[in-house]
């Protein structure tokens, strides 16, 4: 029995040990994980997280998009929700009276859990007769990672068409919170109230298009997006999306590429040739490799721009 998780008897998911972390992260590179824990399902997660000391580090993954894990893994455990928590429905505004009120007779709301990759959101949003939801197309990874860190894309955010969201804490208890109890920026989202909880959901809500044409339209942008992103992404080689935020005013591919870092590698990782704000993995990369050229580009941009880039990816673990 694993000494962190007592009365194991009672968890229907999977716990491993010493989980190498590169199968889960679009990156392909990262150490092991401590543990490793893949849940049955809701119920099981929460029993899991009360399971655990209040002590032991605790890491969500989905998709493992817009995430660096250090080559020398992370301690503690990590939650895989990966396959997990893909409900997607259109909720019933009577469900929730306090929405009649704030909502627009021409806005419906959408149910997603956290599981369900933004480009699936989108799709599901327009082909309903919806809109507003076109851009969650170009955002690689999950409805939770899209919550946790504000994406967005095309001059849209997640938390602009956000009502209110549900949440686990530490303790296995789920919160129903609403949009306000937030502090959102730009690619930033904090709890006021300062509490760890993750992502288990969220309520969207979103225009009808009753007219045919309309519906069509939405439809397109969708498909336009998804297809805008193919050509202009390198999907083809494993990436963790867009990896610099944008500055105020000025775009961070544009600034790299004026810089003339296209192409730049250290070790198999590389610039993209693409996209100048993708770094992709050539094919044996590690993720210090990574690390070293995202500081290269930084001090580059910085030196011959002046600008200072911030990190849009996460960067979790230790070093080897």
């Amino acid at each position: 029995m694993d000494h962190t998780v007592a009365n194991q008897d009672l968890l229907r998911g999977a716990l491993r040990h010493r989980v190498p972390l590169s199968r889960y992260t679009s990156w392909r590179v990262g150490g092991p994980a401590d543990r490793f824990y893949t849940p049955a399902d809701l119920d099981d997660l929460c029993v899991f997280l009360r399971l655990l000391p209040p002590e032991e580090p605790v890491l969500f993954i989905g998709l493992g998009s817009n995430l660096l894990v250090r080559d020398a893994g992370v301690r503690g455990t990590v939650v895989c929700l990966h396959g997990l928590l893909s409900e997607l429905r259109v909720a019933e505004r009577n469900d929730f009276p306090e929405w009649s009120a704030r909502l627009p007779e021409d806005e419906a709301v959408v149910y997603a859990e956290a599981g369900v990759s933004s480009p699936k959101l989108a799709r599901f949003v327009s082909g309903e007769g919806m809109e507003g939801a076109e851009f969650l197309a170009g955002i690689p990874g999950t409805v939770g990672g899209a919550l946790a860190m504000n994406a967005g894309c095309h001059g849209r955010e997640t938390w602009g068409a956000v009502l209110q969201v549900l949440t686990v804490d530490r303790s296995g208890h789920l919160h129903t919170r609403p949009h306000e109890a937030y502090d959102i920026g730009y690619r930033h989202v904090h709890l006021v109230m300062g509490a760890e909880e993750w992502f288990i959901a969220a309520w969207f809500h979103f225009r009808r298009n009753l007219d045919a044409d309309a519906r069509e339209v939405a439809r397109a942008e969708t498909r336009r997006l998804l297809d805008r992103r193919a050509e202009t992404q390198p999907l083809n080689l494993p990436n963790a999306g867009s990896v610099f935020r944008n500055p105020d005013g000025d775009y961070a591919a544009r600034l790299i590429e004026a810089c003339g870092l296209k192409g730049v590698r250290v070790g198999d990782a590389q610039v993209s040739e693409k996209h100048a704000n993708f770094i992709v993995n050539l094919g044996s990369a590690r993720a210090a490799d990574i690390e070293a050229l995202m500081t290269q580009v930084q001090a580059t941009v910085k030196t011959q721009a002046g600008i200072e880039l911030q990190r849009e990816v996460r960067i979790v673990g230790e070093i080897a």
